[in-house]
């Protein structure tokens, strides 16, 4: 700052350069649609407090009253809505600079005025205004929950709320609750804990490895291939998990071309291969025992098995499944069955010619009628 501004000039002085003159919220939603995704979490306001919607809590710092003119997060909901997929909202708790929260930081906690004047209407806006189905609560680390005032919030939003039918929440609403109460967990940026958990949780990452805005100096190797991100989806899913995934659009409104490529190539990958994914629960197994690179999902009686790599001499070995007399092995998006065969030390399936296989990047294998095991249900994903 102290190299390229001259010393008045404030972070405040940064929203003029916020136009969004581009954004389109109908393509932007088409992108989001044609990737895959089923739900779509927009940052309704950060840690320093501007809110992309005209809240009446944040008069002068907000996208109509400034920078782009425009209430960004209703023009999006209407677009994400109309494209059916369900609209969520990310939502900072404190604000690093606003000096109501900064009072109560002083005084310990002790006072509320902050929650009173800012946090807890911005959030009855939120719902009332823009009813969305998702609300991802942050920045509240500092406080305990009981300054936060988030029990009386929740009871309201699942007992009375426009939402209260469908509303799902986080884990993020005052020290020490992440990664103990919510719908799902997150417990910390870019979770992914590799293992089955037993309750919902989310793995919430960015497709550039290192920022979750945009940056003008990001070079290529600084962004997730789209075989790294389908590898974090099988592992997030496979262990019970959802994938959210961060995109940092420019101050000019537009999703950069790497950051739509990536999210169709998802989409194209999981217009073959989703029926491993959606609706899915995880196995028994989570990573093959033997063949690491494979993850296991389950769905309708079939287990899906998601291979991260082309075996070699078309020949895959796994070690947890335990096919019967009457299993089926199919190759997802190819049209005859696989020739596979086993014995005591696991299953030998035979994979077509890797020019004749769907797509790229990762494959999956569809086993029916496997010898059962007593498992323990599991939630949907």
């Amino acid at each position: 700052m102290k190299e390229n501004y001259s010393p008045r000039f404030t972070y405040a002085d940064f929203a003029p350069q916020f136009t969004a003159e581009f954004f389109d919220p109908d393509e932007w939603a088409r992108i989001f649609k044609a990737s895959g995704a089923k739900y779509v979490v927009l940052t309704s306001k950060h840690h320093e407090g501007f809110t992309l919607w005209p809240s009446k809590s944040s008069f002068g710092w907000n996208a109509l009253d400034t920078g782009p003119r425009r209430n960004l997060l209703g023009d999006l909901a209407v677009a994400v809505k109309k494209m059916e997929l369900r609209f969520g909202v990310y939502h900072s708790m404190y604000e690093w600079f606003n000096p109501l929260y900064i009072q109560d930081r002083n005084n310990d906690f002790k006072t509320q005025r902050f929650v009173a004047e800012k946090t807890m209407p911005e959030l009855l806006e939120l719902v009332n205004d823009y009813k969305p189905e998702v609300i991802w609560s942050d920045g509240d680390w500092e406080a305990d929950y009981t300054y936060w005032n988030s029990t009386n919030f929740l009871s309201w939003l699942y007992n009375d709320s426009p939402v209260k039918e469908t509303v799902v929440v986080n884990d993020r609403w005052g020290r020490g609750i992440p990664c103990k109460h919510g719908d799902f967990y997150t417990c910390s940026d870019r979770y992914n804990p590799g293992k089955l958990l037993e309750h919902k949780w989310e793995n919430c990452m960015t497709i550039d490895k290192d920022s979750w805005g945009y940056r003008r100096t990001a070079s290529l190797k600084d962004y997730l291939t789209t075989h790294e991100l389908i590898k974090e989806l099988a592992e997030t899913v496979s262990c019970g998990g959802n994938l959210l995934m961060n995109i940092g659009p420019t101050a000019d409104g537009r999703i950069i071309p790497i950051f739509e490529e990536r999210l169709i190539e998802m989409g194209e990958w999981l217009q073959v291969n989703g029926e491993a994914i959606y609706e899915s629960h995880p196995w028994k197994s989570q990573e093959d025992s033997s063949t690491s690179g494979v993850w296991y999902t389950q769905r309708d009686g079939n287990v899906y098995g998601i291979v991260l790599f082309w075996p070699k001499q078309e020949l895959l070995y796994l070690h947890d499944p335990l096919p019967s007399n009457k299993t089926v092995i199919t190759l997802l998006g190819y049209p005859d069955s696989l020739s596979w065969k086993s014995n005591d030390k696991g299953l030998q399936i035979v994979f077509p010619s890797m020019s004749e296989a769907p797509g790229k990047f990762a494959w999956v294998i569809k086993m029916t009628s496997l010898t059962k095991n007593k498992m323990k249900a599991r939630r949907k994903v």
